[in-house]
């Protein structure tokens, strides 16, 4: 069952007599770890950055706090290392810590002994800060793709229990156009088995296409993924899992020279983000992720 508190909020879809409840996730990264941004921030240039990670995630908390919602937070190592306490503050206000990766580094980019090691750090770091098993984890930037699929298996080697990195689509940087968009078991290339709770998607006029969170909810109107999202409750009876970044609540963080291409993706409706989120939070239920795969059948 879902606990009370987590699914508190009277606001929420309706299926038949049920009401669904949908995983609201928060990828813990600060602007300068994005993906979009890499070609110019160098990871070695990191400490001398602006750290704006602390007050965008705790305006994040408070409007959670405000819609009593709770949502899995996957926060990356890097990041929990600098800030205990507020990877403390999380867990202490009920919500879900889950893992993130160490450095923001594509999975795919790496060796299965790199991916290993730094997840490996990262998982422990993550548990000794707030005390508890982390069962989750999400790649950055969605990079479990056809070429590191092997990954999956070092998840669970490392103990945890679900994955969010599979994104069922087509994308210049990640996707397994072939990958289920329903939340279920799928298959490691040892054979053994996975949850895999994919980034919603909608099949429309023959094409799979993402309404989940993130720049397809800052930069497309807000009616399409109010649009989408209700197509995923209503007709395919399936839960949303919605995922955004602290950053993209930040609207005065630091402008970084960059690409035209990248400015695009990353600073887009920067200032629209939040009073989305508000509006979203009213029309719709969330809690975390580990309660939706529970209220599925999917975790014990």
């Amino acid at each position: 069952m879902v606990d009370e508190a987590a699914g508190s909020a009277d606001h929420g879809v309706q299926v038949g007599a049920a009401r669904i409840l949908n995983a609201m996730s928060v990828d813990v990264e600060d602007y300068f770890h994005v993906s979009a941004l890499a070609s110019s921030v160098r990871r070695g240039e990191w400490p001398q950055m602006e750290y704006r990670a602390e007050s965008s995630t705790h305006k994040l908390l408070a409007i959670f706090d405000e819609f009593e919602v709770k949502a899995t937070f996957y926060v990356l190592g890097w990041l929990a290392e600098k800030s205990p306490g507020l990877v403390r503050e999380i867990h202490a206000e009920g919500h879900e810590v889950a893992c993130h990766g160490l450095a923001h580094e594509l999975v795919y980019q790496q060796t299965p002994g790199d991916f290993l090691g730094q997840t490996r750090t990262a998982k422990q770091v993550l548990e000794d800060i707030i005390g508890d098993r982390v069962l989750g984890y999400r790649a950055a930037s969605w990079s479990i793709t056809d070429q590191s699929l092997w990954a999956l298996d070092i998840i669970l080697d490392l103990g945890f229990r679900y994955d969010s990195s599979v994104f069922p689509i087509r994308h210049d940087r990640y996707g397994i156009p072939s990958a289920s968009p329903r939340p279920g078991l799928i298959s490691t290339p040892s054979g053994r088995k996975v949850v895999e709770f994919p980034p919603s998607t909608i099949d429309l006029f023959g094409q799979r296409l993402p309404v989940s969170g993130g720049g397809y909810f800052r930069i497309l109107p807000y009616g399409w993924t109010r649009f989408g999202l209700r197509r995923v409750n209503e007709k395919s009876n399936q839960p949303i899992n919605f995922y955004l970044h602290p950053w993209e609540v930040d609207p005065k963080q630091p402008r970084i020279k960059t690409s035209w291409f990248s400015r695009f993706r990353h600073y887009t409706n920067l200032d629209r983000t939040e009073h989305r989120l508000r509006r979203l939070l009213k029309e719709f239920s969330f809690t975390t992720t580990r309660n939706v795969l529970t209220e599925l059948k999917l975790l014990g």
